[in-house]
């Protein structure tokens, strides 16, 4: 069984919950954003770096570690200073992830097969049959919208995002991860102290970010 954890976003007590949640779980897919934003950025890397049997890819928040252009303010200013706790030699490591990675009958990446930024929701949308172009596995799996949901896609394509593990914006605020038992899929949530993650954001980050965070959603007012 492979658990799937996407977009931590630097923030080590929802990982460790998740990683104890998943004690019986012998292989790992880590699908990107691992750091930026989050009140543990080192920290959640070198943790992630201690599991046995993980298989990385890139997010787009991991790009930006190194490259920024099309990243919004103030996340720019966010992702300049995670670079710099996390050191040049973390930061390359992380930029030159791949993209996506083909396990068996599942294509993994962080937003769509052909974007780190692109993805689908939760319903079906206009973008599907695009954002699947070129697509031959009979299940993609993609985090970036940190919702967790599972639908069918252009072509009868599986669609799974597991969810976020330290920034769920889907109003659930326990984290988010996946199970996949060949072809069974498990969703799962795990409790831990989102509360105190929220006050250290708000301490160390952005306000914008603890927001996010607070609400366990996107869009904030």
């Amino acid at each position: 069984m492979r658990a799937l954890l996407y977009d931590i976003h630097g923030n080590l007590p929802a990982l460790e919950a998740v990683l104890a949640d998943a004690s019986d779980l012998d292989e790992f897919l880590l699908g990107g954003d691992y750091a930026t934003a989050g009140a543990w950025p080192r920290e959640t890397v070198e943790r992630l770096r201690e599991i046995p049997n993980a298989t990385w890819i890139r997010g787009n928040a991991d790009r930006w570690l190194a490259e920024r252009h099309d990243a919004p303010s103030p996340i720019d200013e966010v992702a300049a200073r995670t670079a710099e706790l996390l050191g040049d030699e973390l930061v390359a490591e992380l930029a030159e992830l791949p993209e996506r990675t083909e396990i068996g009958a599942t294509l993994f990446c962080h937003a769509s097969p052909h974007s780190d930024m692109q993805s689908f929701g939760a319903e079906p949308g206009p973008l599907d049959a695009e954002l699947l172009e070129g697509v031959e596995t009979r299940r993609v799996v993609f985090g970036h919208t940190h919702v967790q949901f599972q639908r069918s896609g252009t072509g009868g394509i599986d669609l799974l995002n597991p969810g976020s593990v330290g920034m769920p914006w889907d109003g659930d605020h326990r984290a988010a991860y996946a199970v996949l038992d060949g072809e069974r899929v498990m969703l799962r949530r795990v409790e831990y102290d989102w509360e105190a993650s929220v006050a250290a954001v708000r301490e160390r980050v952005h306000e914008l970010v603890a927001r996010r965070m607070e609400l366990a959603r996107f869009d904030v007012s």
